[in-house]
């Protein structure tokens, strides 16, 4: 098909920043290649993604045969400071966002989406997040409630069901569509959880969920997370879709957002 470049402004249309991301730089899509799907990486450089909370990219996610790749050191969330997570810094509303991952052998790494940067606290307070794990091998993949720490779960909230993941070092196809507050996550072409934020039934998710309003490590989570993609007036703003540094080997290749405004 053919490719056709756009500029920055070409994006702004379809996608809306609130004031609230602050005067960071916005990113630039690389191209458009009909239908709405932008590509959010190119395979050959970073343009448009920098570090969750910060101006510019950390040193050990890198660019692998044209895959996304962070560079493990074997100590878990025990993040150095070249590490953490990444964003695509410009937000986006309703959308289906496809990509394909993998992982090493016991490595995790997740997905987010609607993320907003809150200074000094953690990118899963205020994003869903899709999990990606080797779940033959890493020890999530045994924890949680009935397999929702497992990969392409709502983590922490809802099992992936069928639970269709391929082993580490096998390239999966993942995907997250957001519309109007329902919510589908997919694993390897097939649909495998559905949510719908903004209701009672989010909400109460949330609430037997590690990000409940009664959890004092993170008494922002519940408020940001039931008020997901929303400024403080309620209008809805969207948010950035980010990748996690959980400090072991993965990578992302062929992301793509469909925008669906």
């Amino acid at each position: 098909m053919k490719t056709t470049v756009i500029l920055t402004a070409t994006l702004a249309m379809a996608v809306t920043l609130s004031s609230c991301w602050g005067n960071k730089k916005k990113a630039k899509a690389e191209e458009v290649t009909g239908d709405n799907v932008v590509t959010i990486f190119n395979g050959e450089n970073f343009d448009g993604w920098r570090g969750y909370n910060r101006a510019d990219m950390p040193a050990k996610w890198t660019i692998d045969e044209g895959a996304i790749k962070f560079n493990g050191g074997g100590m878990g969330e025990g993040q150095a400071n070249d590490g953490g997570d990444i964003i695509f810094a410009t937000p986006f509303k309703n959308f289906k966002f496809t990509f394909e991952w993998k992982v090493a052998k016991g490595a995790n790494s997740g997905v987010f989406f609607y993320a907003k940067e809150v200074p000094g606290e953690p990118i899963y307070i205020s994003s869903p997040e899709y999990q990606i794990l080797d779940n033959a091998n890493h020890p999530d993949a045994k924890l949680g409630v009935n397999g929702n720490r497992q990969s392409a779960s709502l983590y922490d909230m809802l099992p992936a069901n069928p639970q269709n993941s391929k082993p580490f070092d096998e390239w999966n196809t993942g995907g997250i569509m957001v519309y109007q507050g329902t919510v589908v996550h997919y694993q390897n072409e097939e649909p495998v959880v559905e949510y719908h934020l903004w209701t009672p039934e989010w909400a109460a998710l949330l609430e037997k969920s590690k990000f409940s309003s009664t959890n004092p490590h993170w008494p922002m989570a519940f408020d940001l997370l039931n008020n997901l993609g929303k400024d403080e007036n309620g209008e809805l703003v969207g948010g950035y879709i980010g990748l996690q540094d959980h400090g072991n080997d993965v990578w992302f290749r062929n992301l793509k957002v469909e925008i669906m405004d």
